[in-house]
């Protein structure tokens, strides 16, 4: 329900060094986000063709095996997507505050 996405979403921002969370659905439309318009777009349209080649990738390797989880860690910050049924749960943060 959209007040269990609300309430995940609370929780997740609350953590230290989380700088955003975008939610999107299947065909990569943002649906919730704690960043700037422009932003969640772009993130949005990149990290969901990296989670879908890395969920390809994953299957070609094993047709009997899926993608659950992707992270990448970059000198700035680390980005970790969790792809679903339905949408993807995308969150940055700096590490470093961890």
């Amino acid at each position: 329900s959209m007040s269990d996405v609300e309430e995940t979403l609370k929780r997740i921002s609350s953590h230290k060094g989380v700088q955003g969370i975008i939610i999107w659905d299947s065909t990569a439309i943002p649906i919730r986000s704690t960043m700037e318009g422009p932003i969640t777009t772009q993130y949005a349209a990149n990290l969901s063709q990296l989670a879908s080649k890395a969920r390809s990738i994953v299957r070609d390797l094993d047709p009997t095996n899926d993608l659950t989880f992707v992270r990448v860690r970059t000198k700035k910050n680390e980005i970790m997507i969790a792809p679903e049924k339905d949408f993807t749960l995308m969150v940055i943060q700096n590490p470093s505050q961890e």
